[in-house]
Order: structure tokens, then C-alpha cells, then sequence
């Protein structure tokens, strides 16, 4: 990856409706060359896809819930993450350190809805059990880099998070 498959991907990070043109534009291309590299960092896997941001409340989902999961003993990691994905309201899946197995994100209605889907957690194959904090409001979330940074093998980001 160059400095041009960056600022690309800075680019389309801001606004990834922007056109083959105007991103050739920025970045001193043609919008065919363009094209081509932005597909390349599609095949590579740099650049996983694109969506739209949604406000969850203008769906109707009012509560939001972070929720470390227990792994069961003798239970399997990746089954336990298959199952969990296959849970509606399991938006975002976290593998992490420490007491959990997993963090992840759930939102529903109101808190009947969580409840219920607390429930659904904690009856899933692999879990021992749950510990919920729920969100009471949302100062940012979804945070996009301004600027994508080239990433050196064992170094740490600003966040602790280790590169690899």
C-alpha cells in the first residue's frame, strides 16, 4: 500500500459516495486508474466495504447495551462467536482480554427489548454469563481516522491497541 491507496481510503472514509473522478482529482489520477486501485484495495481486503450510517433511534431502537460475555468451560471461541452473530441484536462483536470472552454491542426498543435479549445471551450455547452496562448516552460512536496512517509491524496506537 502507497500513499496514494491512503489518501484514497482517507477519502472514501469521508465520503465514500465520492466519484472515480473526483477521487482521481484529489489524489493526481485518472478516474480509470482510480478505479482500478480502488478495486485492488477491495480484493486485498484493505477496503471491506461500504455502508450507510443509520440512526438508531429513527429505527426505533431507543436502548443501547455493551455486554461482556463468559465464555462456558470447555466451550469453543469460535462457536460461541457463531452463535452470537447469529443474534439480531448483536450488532458489534468484540474478542477481548480479561474475565470475557467477548464484549458486544446490542441495541433494542426499549428496555423490555434488552431484557428479552439478555435473555437470548445468556441461553446461548457457550456462555456461563453476562455482565451488561447500558448506555446511556452516545457522545460519539462509528469514529472514522481522518487520515490513514502507515502502520508499523509492533507498535502501539494511541489507543494501546497493538499493530500487527
Amino acid at each position: 500500500m502507497d500513499d496514494i491507496d491512503r489518501q484514497l481510503l482517507s477519502l472514501l472514509m469521508a465520503d465514500a459516495r465520492s466519484s472515480y473522478a473526483d477521487l482521481g482529482r484529489a489524489v493526481g489520477l485518472s478516474a480509470p486508474s482510480t478505479h482500478d486501485r480502488v478495486r485492488r484495495l477491495e480484493r486485498t481486503g484493505a477496503l471491506r466495504g461500504y455502508t450507510a450510517v443509520v440512526d438508531p433511534a429513527a429505527l426505533g431502537l431507543g436502548v443501547t447495551a455493551l455486554v461482556g460475555i463468559l465464555q462456558r468451560e470447555g466451550a469453543e471461541q469460535e462457536d460461541l462467536a457463531a452463535a452470537l452473530a447469529g443474534i439480531d441484536e448483536v450488532e458489534d462483536c468484540w474478542s477481548v482480554a480479561g474475565e470475557e470472552a467477548f464484549v458486544v454491542k446490542v441495541r433494542g426498543a426499549d428496555v423490555d427489548a434488552l431484557e428479552h435479549t439478555l435473555g437470548v445471551l445468556r441461553r446461548t450455547p457457550g456462555v456461563a454469563r453476562t455482565r451488561t452496562t447500558v448506555v446511556l448516552s452516545t457522545r460519539f460512536e462509528g469514529r472514522r481516522r481522518a487520515r490513514v496512517e502507515p502502520v508499523e509491524s509492533g507498535k502501539a496506537t494511541s489507543s494501546g491497541q497493538m499493530r500487527t
